[in-house]
Formats: C-alpha cells, structure tokens, sequence
C-alpha cells in the first residue's frame, strides 16, 4: 500500500450550542463567515494550501448541512481523484460521539486505510490562515511523538485555554493544563495536533479501554502522552487565528475583518481561501446610501447608512436604515428607517421599518437574531 505522509481528520460534529440560533438549523462549521465564505472553508482551504489532500471531516450535528455544502471536495481542490474528502459519521445514527479523541478512534479504519506517516487533527470552527507543512516540517526536526501548535494570548485570557508550559531552549512540552485558574503561560493550544500515526493509535486505543476517561485530545490523551513520557513539541504559530465558537467571538471576528491590520483574507493574499459560494449580481448603492468602513458583499442592495459591519450576499437596506456595528447574514432584509446597533442578524431575517434592535452603548452585549426571524419592534437579547 502506497503510504502517505500526511492526512487530516477535521472535528466538525459538536453542536454548536454557544453559537445560540446560528446552529439551530447548521452545523457550526457550515455557519457563513466574513461575507461570503462558511467557517470551515478556512481548515480545508488551509489542506489544499499545504498540499494535504486526504480530509476526514467527522460529523454529527447536522451533518446534511456539511454533505451538501462541501459535495465532493472539489470547490477546494479536495476531490477524490488525489484524496479527496470523505465525511465520517458515528457509525450507528443513533450513537454519537463521545469526545474528540472518541471521534477519531471510531475512524481508525479510514486512517488505516490510508496508511499515513502522521495524522493532523484540526477543529472546524478556527479562522485562519496556516501552512502546515511548516508544522510537519518542524515535527520532523524535533523528533517529537506529537506537536501541538500554540499561541500566545492575553494573560487576562489564558484561563479559557488549554495551556502550555515549554522548555524555552527546545519548544518541548513539559506540562499541560485545561484552563488553569492560576496559569503559567500564556501560550495556548490552538486545538491543532500533529501525531505520528503508531502513537496516536496506540493512545487511542488506551482511553478508549479507560473507563474513567472522557474520550477528549485536551483533557485525556494529551495529559497520557505527557504521564509516559512521550516527547510532546510546541509549533509556535504568529499569524491571526480566532476561535469563533460563541456569539461574541463570532462577532468580535467580523470586526477584525474591518481592518486591514487584522483582516486575516487580506493577509497573505495568495494564500486563497476557496468557498462554495453561488455567484451573485454586483452589490448596488444608491445615491443616497452612505458606507463607511464596512464590507459590503454581492447581490446587496444599499439604500441607508451602514458603518462598520459585515453584509453577506443577498443583504437589502431600505432607505433611512442605520445599520452600525453589525453582521448581517444572507438575504436578509433591512425596512426603512430601521436601526441595528452591535447585532448579528441571522440569514433570511426580516427586519420590519422603523425597528430598533440591539444598543448601541459601547460594550454592551451583543443581540443575536436567529435565522429567518421577523422583527416588528425593539428587540436587545
């Protein structure tokens, strides 16, 4: 059998529950992101981009969504005829998985079947832009049992993260832990992992026959690995990469997207992110709509004021309607003199004329709309 050095199995199957009504009818990494891509158009465009061609996408929540928005793997150069994508389902449809490190077990037949060197894990709902060759590459130079790619956050955030202490002559990791009260780093798991194959196998196997394990990369087989002494390595990554797994990272990534300094499509601009994406009329603007620092996609129609937000294809404005601060989902539509202040608004939403939704006192919580909502009046949730 022809070996492979590397293949990617890609955790999509959670549900999605932190991103509230965004994922009631979506799997989260299906959800649309930065106007006209979907959240996991960023792992898969980053495969193709590293020359890894065989994805397994493990699904669970929703799966119909993912089948049918990625087909064959074509749209990014992931068909079958070089590896291709395959999307891998609980084997009975009434069991789901029961961890991350659960998931991929149950999978060990497809790994096996494809006879890899190493084994990358990724998450489904990360936006950025990564080489992982350069990951493999280091892997090998460090002749580690495992990588675990990190990133350094704010202090004031590092006990929301699985953090890494590292031996800082060699980048070695010598203690993991899940969101400490007390960290003593700030360099956080990226939830990205490089295994070689015989290892991960072998420490699947273990938590799958532990009774008391969870079944989980972070809390689990990472942990085991350290607790036998296997050689764990810190890639350190300095690119742009946000977890968009609650309403308000979603939120608070759109907003990076405003600027050039943080706008991570911008960055790297070679480095193509490929979607799935139907083509849509040039976006109008009537003489009287005024845009300030905004995006502002295909097949909108513009007839307010929109100032530092995201509109995806299909977006209408009506004339007098403020929309600031907000992410505007597909095909939804804003009525006259409408007002949108530091919202999300769900895709197909109608929001009637003279509405108000969302406060636009600085700081204050973001308001989420679900999709295909109808707004008659004030709404803030």
């Amino acid at each position: 059998m022809t070996k492979k050095q590397c293949i990617a199995m890609l955790l999509a199957g959670g549900k999605g529950s932190r991103l509230k009504e965004l994922t009631r009818n979506l799997a989260k990494p299906a959800v649309p992101f930065g106007g006209k891509y979907r959240i996991i158009d960023f792992a898969l465009s980053n495969c193709k981009n590293s020359s890894i061609d065989t994805v397994g996408i493990l699904t669970q929540y929703k799966q119909e969504t993912l089948q049918n928005y990625i087909e064959n793997g074509e749209k990014w150069g992931l068909n079958r005829k070089i590896g291709g994508v395959a999307i891998l389902q609980p084997k009975h449809s009434e069991n789901s998985y029961e961890g991350t490190a659960h998931a991929v077990y149950e999978n060990l037949r497809f790994i096996e079947s494809q006879n890899p060197e190493y084994v990358l894990i990724l998450s489904g709902d990360h936006i950025y832009k990564m080489d992982y060759s350069h990951m493999v590459n280091e892997h090998k130079r460090s002749g580690a049992d495992a990588t675990i790619s990190v990133i350094q956050v704010p202090w004031s955030e590092a006990s929301r993260f699985g953090i890494m202490n590292i031996n800082p002559e060699n980048s070695q990791i010598i203690e993991f832990e899940e969101k400490p009260e007390y960290p003593k780093s700030n360099l956080a798991s990226m939830g990205i992992y490089l295994f070689n194959w015989p290892i991960l196998k072998k420490f699947l196997e273990k938590e799958e026959n532990n009774p008391s394990s969870s079944k989980d990369f972070g809390k689990d087989v990472i942990p085991s690995m350290l607790q036998a002494d296997c050689h764990l390595h810190a890639y350190h990554f300095y690119g742009y990469w946000k977890d968009v797994g609650t309403v308000q990272s979603f939120w608070e990534a759109h907003m990076d997207l405003l600027s050039v300094n943080t706008n991570p499509i911008l960055k790297n601009e070679e480095w193509i992110i490929y979607t799935n994406g139907m083509s849509q009329p040039p976006m109008y603007l009537d003489g009287k709509a005024t845009l300030q620092q905004s995006i502002i996609s295909e097949g909108c129609k513009v007839y307010g004021e929109v100032e530092n937000s995201v509109l995806f294809y299909g977006v209408i404005v009506g004339k007098g309607a403020i929309i600031k601060d907000s992410v505007i989902l597909p095909n939804t539509i804003i009525g006259e003199n409408a007002e949108i202040y530091r919202s999300v608004v769900g895709s197909g939403s109608f929001i009637a004329a003279n509405a108000k939704v969302g406060d636009s006192t600085p700081f204050s919580d973001i308001t989420l709309i679900g999709d295909n909502e109808n707004i008659q009046a004030l709404v803030y949730k």
